[in-house]
């Protein structure tokens, strides 16, 4: 038997329970993993409450489709299936799983999927929310705006999971940033590489004479149309966060020369993203980029950690430890 965390309904933090089920068993191609760590995220808890209502076409009209949450996750290998020669009992390794359930103590994974050797130097709660903010910024940024060393970069939302890695991934590319965040995360966003940093209570980035080349909102609180007077000609809007509005601009700005452009990075072929996470994962290990965990809790403690994440004050990864 183990524990997991399942949501039944949509809902409040309160909806979630620790219940035990059977431990599974991995086929043929797949891995059973003891996950020590799992991230919590923005997308998460929207995936909790059942927001934005478009999404559950995909997540479950009434209820959730996939009743054990979480995404990504860092653990050791404890047993394989008879086809799988990728990976060995013992490895340490983090990933993450398309259709949740990595707010476990166990989980089974192809071993074809989203899933790698962890490098020496990191802990499992540093590994764990890797393939959530940090493998989302590389693929906007590299993938989807082709990001160009000297451009200027605004990143919206720079003290959250996705924003401090867009920092630093921004700035590895040579871009000069500019972080919009709250006076409370300040410090930790210039630790993170931004040049320029606006407070958003005070300073409002769309009301101002300064362009960019790439915004990235990544909280998705300000639109295209918000945005388009403070993007260069060819300048770029980017936001990880479904909207249908957003949508709507992306089609309509198709044939602009400002464009407005959206991605779910998790519906991306496995293929590509592992090519993109062995890049990452190459950053990591050269120091270029770095997890901020801002807190930890227990797997028994998953209803507060929710409740953090929904005040949207956190600075970087809220992470579940069950080691």
């Amino acid at each position: 038997m183990m524990k997991v965390v399942v949501c039944t309904r949509y809902g409040s933090p309160d909806v979630l329970q620790i219940k035990e089920v059977e431990k599974p068993i991995p086929g043929e191609n797949e891995v059973l993993i003891r996950i020590y760590a799992a991230s919590v995220t923005a997308a998460d808890t929207m995936m909790r409450k059942g927001k934005p209502l478009a999404g559950r076409f995909f997540m479950g009209r009434w209820k959730p489709r996939d009743i054990i949450i979480g995404t990504g996750f860092a653990g050791e290998i404890e047993a394989v299936g008879s086809g799988v020669s990728r990976f060995c009992v013992g490895d340490s390794v983090l990933g993450a799983s398309i259709s949740g359930g990595t707010n476990a103590e166990y989980i089974c994974v192809a071993d074809d999927g989203l899933i790698a050797r962890m490098p020496e130097d990191m802990t499992y709660e540093e590994a764990a929310p890797v393939c959530d903010g940090a493998l989302t910024s590389l693929n906007f940024l590299k993938n989807i705006a082709a990001i160009q060393s000297g451009q200027n970069v605004l990143v919206n939302g720079a003290s959250g999971s996705v924003g401090c890695a867009a920092l630093q991934l921004a700035s590895h590319f040579g871009a000069r940033v500019t972080g919009v965040c709250s006076i409370r995360n300040m410090t930790q966003v210039q630790a993170m590489g931004a040049n320029v940093i606006l407070n958003y209570g005070y300073e409002d980035f769309t009301q101002m004479a300064s362009q960019y080349d790439i915004v990235f909102d990544t909280v998705g609180t300000r639109s295209f149309s918000q945005c388009k007077q403070s993007l260069t000609e060819r300048g770029i809007y980017l936001s990880p966060v479904f909207r249908l509005t957003h949508l709507v601009q992306v089609l309509w700005t198709s044939v602009s020369r400002k464009k407005a452009k959206f991605s779910a990075t998790r519906i991306r072929p496995v293929s590509d993203l592992s090519v993109l996470l062995d890049e990452l994962l190459e950053l990591f290990v050269a120091g270029k980029v770095t997890t901020v965990i801002d807190r930890v809790y227990p797997l028994t403690e998953i209803v507060e950690a929710h409740r953090y994440v929904d005040t949207k004050r956190k600075c970087g990864n809220v992470v579940l430890s069950l080691a």
